[in-house]
Formats: structure tokens, C-alpha cells, sequence
């Protein structure tokens, strides 16, 4: 098993990970981990632990991590939006043909206001975009 673990790893943090090199090769056949850095996804941050400068070979092992990681979280994120989406309709069945009065007396004004906002902003961004050309690339939050 010792011979499969990966050389590096990542425990996850709110906005990144703390990075430990793993290492197997030592007398007691135990699995040491020493921490060698944290990095930051949404600054690209890496910063490294205490005294220790990182090597060639863990930066490119972080940066490698770093871009798999958004490329992960950007899935994450579409396919959020995409469950929302499912959400609304299964909300919009419960509405006609489940919830009693008292029920909808209860969601009602905040989903009407969530989604008079959300469509308020998607009308806007898209105006934006048909007026800019239409790109589709939108990193402004």
C-alpha cells in the first residue's frame, strides 16, 4: 500500500490547501507527512512552511493541484446552478399541485423576491453581453 501513495498531499482548506510532502521511505515503514506549504486558490498564493524552500519539482506538483482544483470547482459550480435549476421546477410542481395555503403563505415572498433578483441580474448580464460583442466569458462577480 505504501508503494501507492502519491508523493504529495493536499488537505483542503476554505480557499485552497495545506500542502505535506508524504513520505514512506523511512525505518519504521510508517507514513510521515510533512507540511511544506499553504496555498491559496483564489490569489494563487503559495506560500511555503516555516523556513522551507520549495523545490523545482513541489512547485510544479502545487501548480498542477492548483489548476485541477479550479477546474474542479468551476464544474462544481455549473453544476450547482444546474441543480438549482432542477430545484425551481421540483418547487414549481410542489406549488401547483402540493403545497397548501399555509405552505405558500410561507415561501412565497422570498422566493418571489429571490427570483425577481436572479432574474433582474441574468437580464442584465445578458443585455451586457449582447451589447459587448457576446462573450461568454464573465469573471466579474
Amino acid at each position: 500500500m505504501a508503494g501507492d501513495l502519491p508523493e504529495y498531499y493536499f488537505r483542503i482548506r476554505e480557499n485552497g490547501a495545506a500542502v505535506f510532502k508524504v513520505d514512506t521511505e523511512n525505518r519504521q515503514r510508517r507514513i510521515e507527512m510533512e507540511q511544506i506549504a499553504v496555498v491559496n486558490i483564489r490569489n494563487g498564493e503559495v506560500k511555503p512552511q516555516g523556513e522551507r524552500k520549495l523545490s523545482p519539482a513541489d512547485l510544479r506538483e502545487i501548480e498542477a493541484w492548483m489548476a485541477k482544483r479550479a477546474a474542479l470547482l468551476s464544474a462544481r459550480e455549473v453544476d450547482d446552478i444546474l441543480r438549482t435549476i432542477d430545484h425551481l421546477n421540483l418547487t414549481t410542481h410542489w406549488a401547483q399541485t402540493k403545497a397548501s395555503g399555509a405552505q405558500l403563505d410561507e415561501v412565497t415572498d422570498a422566493l418571489l423576491l429571490a427570483m425577481h433578483d436572479l432574474r433582474s441580474v441574468l437580464v442584465r448580464k445578458k443585455a451586457e453581453r449582447l451589447l459587448s460583442g457576446g462573450g461568454g466569458d464573465n469573471t466579474e462577480a
